[in-house]
């Protein structure tokens, strides 16, 4: 099977459908999201090592991926399978790889607090091996747009689909965080016409569900992982 991308220089780890063998599969790098019981999805990125970090770049063209991970070998960074956090110590191979052995059920854990960076070897839609790895430094771009909802905890913004966690930051024009989008006069905003009540997620996905059409928003997001970070409900035409 030819590569669909070639290792640029000796820094440069081949991300994104390395060929096939019996002993790995084929090989991504990116952030992975829980997509429901047992289930990930990644979209590939090319990843650079430097030194025990990962820099990672946006792949023009790449298609999202999903897997099972239900019977997946799965390694962390953490000293400890049930950490949040890696506080101070890190458990990593010479490959920069997590390597603290951990089971399908602590991946579902580290996915249920948000998109973590892995490298991901799989056949065909499973996932065989799972390592977590510490990311070089982050990127957020802001943005102006329409955004509807997917799900729960997903959005399309124009041609990106985006998740979101309990982590983001919903700014409202109305008066409560309960109101329907754009509800009554914009008592929470700018001169611009951007909201500034401190919103939840949770408010954020009540006032989309019954929105049939894109509504119009200022953004904060994170290109690599697909994150959506910030949310600005827009008042008019600002």
């Amino acid at each position: 099977m030819r590569p669909l991308l070639a290792c640029a220089t000796a820094l440069t780890l081949c991300t994104v459908a390395t060929p096939a063998t019996a002993a790995t599969g084929t090989v991504v790098y990116g952030y992975a999201w829980a997509d429901g019981t047992s289930t990930l999805r990644v979209t590939p990125l090319t990843a650079t090592a430097h030194g025990k970090r990962y820099r990672l770049e946006r792949l023009p063209g790449a298609k999202e991926l999903k897997l099972d991970y239900s019977a997946a070998d799965f390694r962390r960074v953490t000293v400890a399978c049930d950490l949040k956090e890696t506080e101070g110590k890190v458990a990593l191979d010479a490959k920069g790889l997590g390597k603290t052995r951990c089971t399908p059920k602590d991946l579902a854990f580290v996915l249920s607090l948000g998109p973590a960076p892995v490298r991901i070897a799989y056949e065909g839609g499973k996932a065989v091996k799972v390592n977590e790895f510490l990311p070089d430094g982050s990127s957020t771009r802001s943005a102006t747009g329409t955004v509807k909802r997917v799900d729960d905890h997903t959005v399309q913004f124009g041609g990106l689909r985006l998740g979101y966690t309990w982590m983001l930051g919903f700014n409202r024009v109305t008066s409560r965080c309960t109101d329907p989008w754009l509800h009554g006069r914009p008592v929470h905003a700018d001169k611009h016409g951007l909201g500034t009540k401190a919103c939840t997620d949770k408010d954020f996905t009540r006032a989309l569900k019954p929105l049939a059409n894109p509504v119009r928003v200022r953004v904060d997001y994170d290109p690599l992982s697909n994150q959506l970070l910030n949310v600005w409900e827009v008042f008019g035409d600002a």
